[in-house]
């Protein structure tokens, strides 16, 4: 699968030197010197990062090959993707990249089936979003109260809700009054080639 790492904005400078629009909470990994990356379009890439640096707040990337403003800017809109596999296993057992949380079947602490998590949000704090069916949704905060496990060999994860979160009403409530997340927090999503998905989420202590 096709992680979203970041997208190329507009050129900087005369020397090939891009914005990147940041997906990662990694950046010094995914955009160091000689890392690879795919690209949407798949004609924009590979790319292989040459150098990379912060700027007033943007990390600004020069890509092999990439020697003026002009290929610069021909590679604006481009998004920028890693393939799954080659990810290290994150260290943290309360961490997990989108793509292992997306297609796990919630259940509740009572086994009734809840639904299929369908994406995850990055706000304040990290939000499941459950396709309940019927076109309806659950938005559940991802923390360690409200879901205590998750087994990804299983393809399940357990919801332990407070009376009305798994209600469509209620989900609009979490969005705003939910505990914030203390864990990775990262934008998701973009075109990736068949799959969409930033890189992570963590489950975090709840807050009061």
């Amino acid at each position: 699968m096709r992680l979203v790492v970041g997208r190329i904005g507009r050129a900087h400078g005369i020397r090939g030197d891009v914005a990147v629009d940041v997906r990662t909470d990694e950046p010094q990994e995914r955009f160091a010197p000689g890392a690879r990356l795919l690209t949407d379009p798949e004609s924009a890439g590979p790319l292989v990062v040459a150098s990379s640096r912060t700027h007033s707040g943007r990390l600004l990337v020069r890509f092999e090959g990439v020697g003026d403003r002009t290929a610069a800017e021909g590679l604006r809109g481009t998004v920028l993707q890693v393939d799954s596999a080659v990810l290290e296993p994150l260290e943290d057992p309360d961490e997990f990249r989108d793509h292992e949380l997306i297609g796990l079947r919630a259940v509740t602490v009572g086994g009734r089936d809840v639904g299929v998590v369908s994406d995850v949000l990055h706000n304040a704090q990290d939000l499941l979003v459950v396709d309940t069916g019927g076109g309806g949704e659950a938005l559940v905060p991802f923390v360690r109260e409200i879901v205590p496990e998750v087994d990804t060999a299983a393809g399940t994860l357990t919801v332990d809700a407070p009376p009305g979160l798994l209600d469509p009403e209620a989900a609009e409530e979490a969005v705003a009054e939910g505990p914030e997340s203390s864990g990775r927090s990262e934008s998701a999503g973009g075109p990736s080639g068949g799959a969409e998905g930033a890189e992570g989420a963590a489950r975090a202590e709840g807050g009061d």
